[in-house]
């Protein structure tokens, strides 16, 4: 009965039926499952529900507390609000990678023990993988694999770290943990990696938005909020996780403002919102990792509801930049509209979802009067509305015709559309319910006449701001260089040189080899050859003299060495 109620088990036994299930019955079971998944973790109770002996180690592999039940929680409903997103795709391996993924996922929130959460962490690595590789395009094959490769990197990181853990504190119960050595900086180290820090966040605009116009929306939603629960799990108050966070806020503003790919967009975009939880949990106060936890909640909601928006672009026109889109909400109403309401809640506008959860972190900064990081905050939000409020919409729905008139996506997609931009729109009003879940108790009021009157002051000069630079915010067909461009260009063009110049080398070197080695044997042929010196016959005394002065070498050798 207890491994019948763990959530993730339930999307990990759907994974195995999707696989080979077709029509009717398999979309009864995408949908099923996450909904009785979603049932179960809603009703978790808090304490440790299995324990295992694994090594001599005591494992916790199904605990829950209010934290894990939060994630349990929305990586549910965000597997369901995935599934019937995805309904008509025809490629049966994404869904079936992606409910892995998401069981896994839910299986690293529900664990008790470091190697739960490392063996759990592995398995996502897995499923994300196979829901690149079902795009099935070279593009998508390339960038899942080094996709995989910085995610085993991360995962050998995490290895090295827990091993080191257990061998120093003989327990593996998964608790806050101090920076205080080499075996928690290397699990803070790996947690970051999937968080997607920098200077390693490439990996993630570099592999996402080549997945499927569904399995992006997957993609946003467990690999950085799972990082974000053991961050909040095992690092809280840790303090340079601020100075981390500020970077990931900035380098995602930035990128996201220099793209013109709509889905690397809102790729730099999950880097810059992972980046205010970020900061919130190195702020460390309950009010600040409240803000955090509500903040992933809400995150994964308006993300995917973008992701939603644009996957039904890429959908109806096969086109993904801003420079061949434009127009399209003559046609596309309804995916314009849900857009729209994305990229309020993303921009922490009043009555959406976003403001009532980012402003507990500024809140929180400025409790603990950091002002330098409140006001860093405070313009990160202005360039947030600049790159995925306006710039997103604009360029994809409103701005100059595209002549494209594809019209809205199938039932399902609208479905998928509609319930998430209900929540973001119900959350942002009735946010109660959210509050409740969190770990500690609320004591915040988002709709204050200041934090209302600031925010909007705030959103309405950025999206002047954007409407005079318009002209120099307009994209063009290029690319944008990243940290990737190390380890996808200029490390395989050092080993390219590196290779040609030990290949010449080698060769150089082996002619002179070859060249002294026919020294050698002329030279040993005319010693030893059939009328070389050694070949001829000897006189007798002449052999006696040769024993005699070997023997005498010997005799000085011992006495003198």
């Amino acid at each position: 009965m207890t491994l019948a109620s763990h959530p993730g088990l339930w999307l990990i036994a759907a994974a195995a039926l999707l696989a080979v299930l077709r029509g009717r019955s398999r979309a009864v079971v995408a949908l099923a499952a996450p909904l009785v998944a979603l049932t179960l973790a809603w009703r978790l109770e808090a304490g440790v529900h299995l324990r295992a002996g694994f090594l001599g180690m005591e494992l916790a592999p199904f605990a829950a507390d209010a934290l894990s039940r939060l994630f349990a929680v929305i990586f549910s409903l965000m597997a369901f609000a995935g599934a019937l997103f995805a309904l008509n795709q025809p490629r049966r391996l994404e869904l079936a990678a992606a409910f892995l993924y998401a069981g896994a996922a839910i299986g690293v929130t529900l664990a008790g023990d470091l190697v739960t959460v490392f063996v759990c962490w592995e398995v996502m690595a897995i499923g994300s993988t196979l829901v690149l590789w079902s795009a099935a395009t070279p593009a998508a094959y390339r960038a899942s694999m080094r996709y995989l490769m910085v995610h085993l990197c991360g995962g050998m990181l995490l290895f090295i770290g827990v091993a080191a853990h257990v061998l120093q504190t003989g327990t593996t119960a998964f608790q806050p943990m101090a920076l205080d050595g080499p075996a928690h900086a290397l699990i803070l180290a790996a947690f970051l990696v999937n968080a997607g820090a920098w200077p390693l966040s490439a990996w993630l605009p570099d592999a996402y938005p080549e997945a499927s116009w569904s399995g992006m929306v997957f993609l946003s939603a467990f690999t950085t909020k799972t990082a974000v629960y053991v961050l909040l799990r095992g690092f809280p108050g840790t303090e340079p996780l601020i100075y981390v966070g500020l970077a990931m806020v900035f380098y995602g503003i930035v990128y996201a403002l220099l793209e013109n790919d709509m889905r690397r967009i809102l790729a730099y975009s999950i880097v810059n919102q992972v980046g205010f939880m970020v900061t919130g949990i190195g702020i460390g106060t309950e009010m600040a990792l409240n803000g955090a936890a509500a903040h992933a909640f809400t995150h994964i909601l308006y993300k995917a509801l973008l992701l939603m928006s644009a996957g039904a672009v890429l959908y109806a026109t096969g086109r993904r930049k801003c420079t061949e889109l434009g127009g399209l909400f003559r046609t596309m109403p309804l995916t314009a509209a849900c857009g729209i309401v994305g990229a309020l809640a993303i921009s922490s506008f009043p009555l959406t979802s976003g403001f009532v959860s980012k402003s507990m972190i500024a809140q929180a900064a400025g409790d603990e009067h950091l002002f330098v990081v409140w006001l860093l905050l405070a313009a990160a939000s202005a360039g947030v509305f600049l790159h995925a409020g306006i710039k997103f919409p604009w360029f994809v729905f409103f701005q100059k015709d595209s002549g494209l008139r594809p019209p809205d996506p199938g039932w399902n997609m609208r479905a998928a559309m509609v319930l998430l931009a209900a929540f973001c729109i119900g959350l942002g009003i009735w946010y109660e319910p959210l509050y409740g879940l969190l770990p500690y108790p609320v004591d915040y009021a988002p709709y204050t006449g200041f934090h209302v009157v600031a925010q909007l002051q705030l959103l309405l000069f950025s999206g002047l701001a954007f409407f005079v630079m318009l002209g120099w915010l307009r994209r063009t067909l290029t690319i944008t260089l990243d940290t990737d461009w190390l380890y996808r260009a200029l490390f395989p063009r050092v080993v390219a040189l590196y290779g040609a110049a030990l290949e010449r080398a080698l060769a150089a070197g082996g002619a002179r080899a070859a060249r002294a080695g026919e020294r050698l044997g002329a030279y040993f042929r005319r010693l030893c050859g059939p009328q070389g010196a050694l070949a001829r016959t000897w006189p007798a005394g002449a052999m006696g003299l040769g024993v005699m002065g070997m023997l005498l070498a010997l005799l000085l050798s011992y006495y003198l060495f």
